[in-house]
């Protein structure tokens, strides 16, 4: 078991790397150029606050960009709420159907270790990557945020917040990454484009139900109904029923991939 997690973290440690890098740095990016643009953010804040359903859609409503917290909840809350769901969905589509594509699981299973403890290992392997990816991407974000509070007068991060986004994002993600375990169990081939798909497709229906009266009713069967920034920095509480509905999804979908993998017959 301790091998098989061990090897799966240092195959995967190149992407892990690469997204936190990429998605960290995006979004440092995006904070950094908050100073730059300080001066004209009051006339774009009036601007964007009266788009009617644009605004609606990435709380610009609700938050004004001309603060920090308007301006990284609705800047980098795309850029990372995006990002880290699509890593997410990666890593996990491809955990387990990547063995019998490759035609590695023929030597995997012949190991003295039970398919449970393969899948354990596994499971194991993406909640430590995406707490990892998480650690790595908010460490970049506040020195991003150090940074402007020291050189920019009034800019203020509330840390409370800021906490809570990204435990919300690593619950997202978690669910997310649940999803796509069960349909890699299910899978004989890798689906990477799959996994980007679902990402896209939970991040669109959370866009569109803020926009569309008749959605709103049932945004929390989305993972970003409760982990959406503009809310969160607004000092909005998730619904019970969001994380509820986070919570048996993610323990339906690992049920599941458990269940169903270690009772069908595996390709050679």
């Amino acid at each position: 078991m301790k091998y098989v997690f061990a090897k799966e973290i240092k195959m995967n440690m190149k992407s892990l790397i690469i997204w936190s890098l990429s998605v960290g740095g995006l979004g440092l990016f995006c904070i950094i150029l908050y100073q730059s643009m300080q001066g004209d953010m009051k006339e774009m804040a009036d601007a964007f606050s009266n788009m009617g359903a644009f605004s609606d859609a990435f709380g610009m409503s609700t938050l004004s960009i001309a603060s920090l917290k308007g301006y990284f909840a609705t800047e980098v809350g795309a850029v990372h709420g995006l990002g880290s769901a699509m890593f997410a969905a990666v890593i996990a589509i491809n955990m387990i159907s990547k063995e019998e594509e490759g035609h590695t699981g023929e030597f995997l299973f012949a190991l003295p270790v039970s398919r449970m403890k393969v899948l354990i290992s596994k499971a194991l392997c993406i909640i430590v990557m995406l707490v990892v990816f998480t650690v790595i991407c908010t460490g970049m974000y506040y020195v991003g945020i150090n940074i402007i509070e020291a050189n920019v007068k009034g800019a203020e991060m509330p840390a409370g917040e800021f906490i809570r986004y990204m435990m919300m994002q690593l619950l997202m993600n978690l669910e997310i990454a649940a999803i796509c375990y069960a349909i890699s169990a299910a899978s004989r081939r890798s689906s990477m484009g799959l996994g980007i798909g679902m990402a896209l497709i939970l991040y669109f229906y959370d866009l569109i139900g803020r926009v569309v009266p008749d959605l709103k009713d049932y945004l929390f069967i989305g993972p970003y109904s409760y982990a959406n920034a503009s809310e969160i920095f607004s000092g909005i509480e998730a619904s019970t029923g969001s994380l509820m509905m986070a919570v048996v999804v993610t323990i339906v979908m690992m049920g599941f991939a458990f269940w169903y993998y270690d009772r069908r017959d595996l390709a050679s």
